[in-house]
């Protein structure tokens, strides 16, 4: 879109100047009780998202929050903007059309892993390789929680569910990685209880131009409680999370024993940060695919190191924006065309006699 006017943009949406007074997170809540489970993870990013939503400038009504199935997809009831509780796994679909017909509107998607990954697998990554200008909120919490309990496709090996009584059998999704290999320009990954973080996150999935997926860890406290434990309390979070910021040192750790990132051949691996010089740590670069996705790669299922932050931003011309190029070139070869050659098309022919 066009900034004649000379005003900032987020995510190329350009913000349109207003006498109406600042907007709030009250602004941004619907009268919608909210009616998840008591500790599901939901309420903490509902909230992050509420205080976040009023510094991006944008109106409300020029804001659409589209859902598919699941406890995750309630969310578009609890924000006062657009919104829509669509089909089971079709969420990135209907945002596709949505934000190729309208490039005014902030298009976020909020789905969950069985939703997103399980039935809706197909349209997820051929809205990140599309480069759709939308972003998707992906809620992890490794389990079916609305349809009371099944094992998802991230669920650990050997997870025990109602579903697989003896134990899973299927090797998981990791979102990150499939979000990378399907191309997408923009991934990140937030804890639900790591409020600055998140903000972080999101605030820089807003002001992408492109599809970007944000993978969010969040408890579900009634069918898979304490799934993320090991990456909230004081006594193993340090040891196991490990934040990365564009063109820092990838170290973390608690003071009084520091690790690091370093190459190992074709992969990474985790050190004693004093066991090497400062100059063999990787330092991080999100326009760097490979190094994106090796650092994907250092989250197992047991979560022994987690990378959370901006793995990849990138720009790449977006889907919408080439769509409508398409259309706005047709017009300015043949402003008038006539239906009929419209449906017959280049290749029609008329058979004599």
């Amino acid at each position: 879109m066009s900034t004649d006017l000379g005003l900032p943009s987020i995510g190329g949406l350009d913000l349109v100047p207003t006498t109406d007074a600042k907007q709030t997170a009250k602004d941004f809540t619907s009268d919608q009780e909210v009616r998840w489970c008591p500790g599901c993870g939901d309420y903490a990013v509902l909230a992050a998202v509420r205080q976040f939503l009023p510094t991006l400038g944008i109106k409300r009504e020029n804001t659409v929050f589209i859902s598919g199935i699941g406890c995750s997809s309630r969310f578009p009831y609890y924000l006062n903007t657009y919104g829509m509780h669509s089909i089971h796994g079709r969420a990135p679909t209907i945002a596709t059309g949505l934000a190729t017909s309208r490039p005014d509107l902030s298009v976020w998607v909020v789905t969950g892993d069985g939703d997103a990954l399980s039935i809706g697998g197909n349209h997820l990554i051929h809205a990140l390789r599309r480069n759709v200008n939308l972003k998707i909120l992906l809620f992890n919490n490794r389990i079916y929680g609305l349809t009371k309990g099944q094992y998802s496709p991230t669920s650990e090996v050997g997870k025990v569910t109602k579903s697989t009584p003896m134990g899973s059998v299927d090797h998981p999704f990791n979102p990150v990685s499939l979000a990378l290999g399907a191309e997408a320009t923009f991934v990140g990954r937030a804890l639900d209880s790591d409020r600055k973080g998140l903000t972080e996150v999101l605030g820089a999935a807003a002001a992408h131009r492109g599809t970007a997926l944000v993978e969010i860890f969040q408890d579900c406290p009634i069918f898979n409680d304490g799934s993320f434990d090991v990456l909230r309390k004081p006594e193993t979070k340090d040891q196991r999370l490990i934040g990365i910021r564009h063109g820092e040192p990838i170290v973390f750790g608690p003071e009084d024993h520091r690790y690091a990132v370093v190459q190992d051949g074709l992969r990474l691996t985790v050190v004693d940060a004093d066991s090497v010089s400062p100059e063999q740590i990787v330092t991080h670069d999100a326009a760097n695919h490979e190094l994106a996705f090796a650092l994907s790669r250092l989250s197992d299922q047991d979560l022994t190191h987690t990378v959370t932050g901006i793995f990849r931003n990138v720009d790449r011309t977006t889907y919408d924006d080439a769509a409508r190029a398409q259309v706005q070139q047709a017009k300015d070869r043949n402003p008038t065309p006539e239906l009929q050659a419209l449906l017959n098309g280049r290749d029609t022919w008329t058979i004599a006699g």
